[in-house]
């Protein structure tokens, strides 16, 4: 059986969330402009907000857009 792939939006969105929950800088987005640096962004701000929830590890298990269905 074939993989879907997801689209691009999707996976900036969840590389953002990953770096925003590790607590990285959001200089560290690697677009320089366009649709896929705002929706890493919009992820990053997103992992930071459960970052500072306290969402990490097995605690943000159910917050994480990968696991989300």
């Amino acid at each position: 059986m074939r993989s879907i792939k997801r689209n691009l939006d999707e996976r900036f969105y969840n590389r953002g969330f990953e770096a925003g929950r590790a607590g990285r800088s959001r200089d560290l987005c690697p677009m320089a402009q366009g649709p896929g640096r705002d929706a890493w962004l919009s992820g990053w701000r997103d992992g930071r907000t459960a970052a500072w929830d306290g969402l990490t590890g097995v605690s943000g298990i159910h917050c994480d857009p990968r696991r989300a269905s």
